[in-house]
């Protein structure tokens, strides 16, 4: 475990990977690439049902200054300059889109031994003011996530979260959308040879008094390939098998069904990731 509480977004994260992850009903594709002066580039694809999308993203660095320029088949332009630590624990991050002239956000990250703190700008008039912040340890930590709509004049956003997490299990409470929904996740290394893993996540509206369970498990059959697994109290079973046929080159199937109604069909994705 890391030296402080981290943040926000990394309250039940390792239970969410765990259930959400790599799983997909579509078609995926990415080949990175590696320049002899440093430059990245990844180009993607992604076929979701008759529709094509794809995208290239060019990758720079200098030193502790990265910059990330990626087009999409729709034409646009994301462009992220992040700076790393130009002072201790500190990291800024700056992003915006062509042609949409309000995208443009400006982001703050500080790290603390006990806490760790995001907050994020809009470059508008008008702007959205998003603040995170976790105060704790690296075992017990507490934290807030709001965003401010200054042109309505109202919060947008009101989570709050809290984790605990040791050697082999991490548990977490979150109360999101402004206290209508509370998230209880939990996540139990059973096998650290193996990364074998259990993990649950449990989700309760309040407006529509409606539950959602769901449970999954890990498991390496070897060093090169991994098996995931998961179903919730609707019924919904989905597998996964990923296999790294070469370093860091990752192919990844995976499937779902409705075990309530199996006449409905299968879904089945696929994902490869070619690096050289």
């Amino acid at each position: 475990m890391g030296k402080g509480p981290g943040l926000y977004t990394e309250i039940g994260k390792k239970a969410r990977d765990l259930l959400y992850k790599d799983y997909q009903s579509d078609h995926k594709f990415s080949i990175t690439t590696y320049s002899p002066t440093g430059v990245v580039i990844t180009s993607s694809g992604a076929k979701k049902g008759d529709l094509f999308l794809a995208d290239v993203n060019t990758q720079l660095k200098n030193k502790n200054v990265t910059t990330d320029i990626k087009v999409d088949t729709n034409s646009n332009l994301f462009t992220t300059i992040s700076v790393d630590e130009p002072a201790p624990g500190l990291k800024t991050i700056l992003s915006f889109r062509v042609p949409d002239q309000r995208s443009g956000k400006l982001e703050v990250q500080y790290l603390h031994d006990y806490a760790g703190i995001c907050t994020s700008v809009g470059l508008t008039a008008n702007p959205i003011v998003n603040f995170s912040g976790v105060v704790g340890t690296n075992i017990l930590a507490l934290g807030t996530d709001v965003s401010f709509d200054t042109k309505m004049g109202e919060f947008t956003k009101c989570n709050a979260g809290l984790s605990f997490t040791n050697a082999d299990l991490v548990a977490s409470l979150n109360l999101n959308n402004k206290g209508d929904n509370l998230c209880a996740s939990y996540y139990h290394t059973v096998s650290p040879l193996t990364s074998t893993a259990v993990g649950a996540e449990v989700n309760h509206s309040f407006s529509t008094n409606e539950n959602t369970i769901t449970v999954g498990t890990q498991h390496r059959l070897d060093p090169l390939t991994s098996v995931k697994a998961r179903i919730n109290n609707f019924g919904k079973a989905s597998a996964l098998l990923q296999h790294e046929w070469r370093p860091k080159s990752l192919f990844t199937v995976s499937g779902e069904v409705d075990t309530k109604s199996v006449d409905k069909g299968a879904k089945f994705g696929l994902a490869l990731a070619l690096k050289p």
